[in-house]
């Protein structure tokens, strides 16, 4: 690593604009450059402009830019938004993406599968882009960070004539005494509670220098929000998952790797009545209809013991049981199940009564169960129904082949054989709702509709999230910052003696000029000197008067 040696003796490391000691410019860039601007990070030497030779230093001062992270925020946001257009994987049928979004939405529905935007928020690219905007916020923090913290906490008191006037806030005065005038002006600052530091006759002023850190505790707080919500791709951290329970039915909870099971004892919607409370619902029912005051459903939560085979009803043990209603989930082991949706009247079974077409006489009847259809249904006499096929969700013919579109029983059919002592080979009919063929020719005996039976289906979300504390841990590391940065400034006074006994007042601060100049207003008026003189304000008002004056001229001359 290159050095460089300031006037004053002291060696600098390479590509430090200010000399760390006195304060002297070492750069014509740092000559040319504004004040503001080389005091930012006090003119101290930054990895990222000082090195760019290895693959790592490339990597590095990539990443340091402030461009290239508002670069990946920006495309991150575009992604997130292109995520909206279509649905998530999370709301469509489980498994049917492949053809899903293309029988939907066309080639535009295609392409958007191909290109991953159908489960966006856990596909490799996105998760690479968030890591690339942590990567990008932790090496431009710290970047900046380790330079300004080296340089502040090992500020020089005795500063160099140059820097001193370099300062936007500068004035040179002449006085009879300057060690009076400058233990005048430290009493001063001392009440106005600025960290004092002396050196002979030189003396550093400072206060709300913590505030310079709050940009880096921004990023902090970003940072760990990132790591909060890449923690969501952990297995076992975040669950948000669906499912489905029919009334009477034990079911594994997904997510809970087969350990926990709920049982449903039924599900109940309650609505108001008219008269309930007739100023507030009366009118509504009236326009509307029926309002839902309840969803609920009841239930038992098992879990399985150790050491057993999942889904064995013997072996799980009764947790807890209660109601499941909106708003008011079951909560167990860091889970919560939420009441979200529900069908009702959904077929449990259908009855039939097998008869003789030419005497109309039943010769038995029996019932299938949807959610466990017998291959073969006995029958007395002689008489028996075999199940040959089974379509939950009958959607009609294709190639002359029965179609199901879904596992749910919304509109079951069934491919049957009739068997009978005077048809011992049976004879084949396709039985639904509203519907009896006989594709082979006419039968002799047939199936008759006796009866339904109905259950509800509750809707159920399981959710579980170990990451909201690290979630809530970010957003509050980076509000703190926000205050932090915004509502404190680092105020700093320099004086200076100089050998032919003049004083040098010198002052900075990183925003809010006018609060440090009503505090040197406050701290030079003991010592009656005008405060030291705020150079930018000064060109300013020159360049008004120097506009109204001319302004003043044309309209005399006019």
């Amino acid at each position: 690593m290159n050095e460089i040696t300031c006037k004053c003796g002291h060696v600098n490391p390479e590509g430090t604009e200010l000399c760390l000691s006195c304060g002297r410019t070492l750069s014509k860039d740092a000559e040319n450059r504004k004040t503001a601007d080389v005091m930012r990070y006090e003119g101290m030497a930054r990895r990222s402009q000082t090195y760019n030779l290895s693959i790592i230093d490339k990597i590095w001062n990539f990443f340091s830019s402030v461009k290239v992270g508002v670069w990946l925020i920006v495309t991150t946001l575009i992604a997130s938004s292109l995520g909206t257009i279509f649905p998530q994987a999370l709301f469509i049928p489980q498994g049917t993406e492949n053809v899903y979004y293309e029988e939907r939405y066309g080639i535009a529905g295609k392409i958007y599968y191909v290109l991953g935007f159908h489960d966006l928020y856990s596909s490799w690219w996105y998760l690479l882009l968030i890591g690339a905007i942590g990567t990008s916020i932790i090496i431009a923090s710290l970047d900046r960070v380790i330079p300004l913290y080296k340089a502040l906490k090992h500020q020089r008191i005795n500063r160099h004539e140059s820097f001193m006037k370099r300062q936007r806030v500068f004035s040179d005065y002449s006085v009879e005494s300057p060690e009076k005038t400058i233990a005048q002006i430290r009493e001063r600052l001392e009440k106005k509670r600025y960290r004092i530091r002396e050196e002979k006759d030189h003396l550093l002023a400072e206060k709300g220098r913590f505030s310079r850190w709050g940009p880096y505790i921004n990023h902090i707080g970003l940072i760990i929000f990132l790591i909060g919500g890449m923690l969501r791709f952990v297995p076992g951290m975040y669950v948000d998952e669906n499912m489905w329970i029919r009334e009477g039915e034990t079911m594994a909870i997904p997510g809970t790797g087969q350990e926990y099971f709920l049982k449903s004892d039924g599900f109940t919607v309650e609505t108001y009545e008219q008269g309930e409370d007739p100023e507030v619902f009366n009118n509504t029912i009236e326009r509307e209809g029926a309002i839902a005051k309840n969803y609920q459903t009841d239930a038992h939560l098992y879990q399985r013991e150790q050491g057993s085979i999942a889904g064995q009803q013997g072996e799980l043990v009764e947790v807890q049981n209660g109601a499941i209603q909106v708003n008011q989930p079951l909560k167990f082991d860091q889970f919560a199940l939420y009441q979200v949706d529900f069908r009702q009247d959904e077929y449990l079974s259908m009855s039939f009564n097998m008869t003789n077409k030419a005497s109309e006489e039943s010769v038995g009847s029996f019932t299938i169960r949807f959610d466990e259809p017998q291959k073969v249904y006995e029958l007395e006499n002689g008489y028996s129904v075999e199940l040959t096929e089974y379509f939950p969700d009958f959607s009609g013919f294709e190639d002359g082949e029965p179609q199901s579109v879904s596992p749910i029983p919304n509109n079951p059919a069934f491919l049957v054989r009739l068997f009978s002592p005077e048809k011992p080979d049976g004879e084949v009919a396709f039985i639904g709702i509203q519907r009896n063929v006989e594709p082979l020719g006419e039968n002799d005996y047939a199936l008759e509709f006796a009866g339904v039976e109905t259950r509800d289906v509750s809707g159920l979300t399981v959710r579980k999230d170990l990451t909201l504390w690290i979630l809530g841990l970010g957003g509050a590391v980076f509000m703190i910052g926000v205050v932090q940065g915004a509502y404190w400034n680092h105020r700093r006074l320099w004086l200076k003696k100089t050998a032919d006994g003049r004083l040098l007042a010198a002052g900075h601060t990183n925003k809010n000029w006018f609060g440090l100049r009503k505090d040197l207003e406050y701290v030079f008026d003991s010592t009656g000197l005008e405060k030291p003189v705020d150079h930018q304000e000064e060109n300013l008002n020159r360049n008004t008067s120097a506009d109204a004056k001319e302004e003043n001229n044309r309209d005399s001359t006019s």
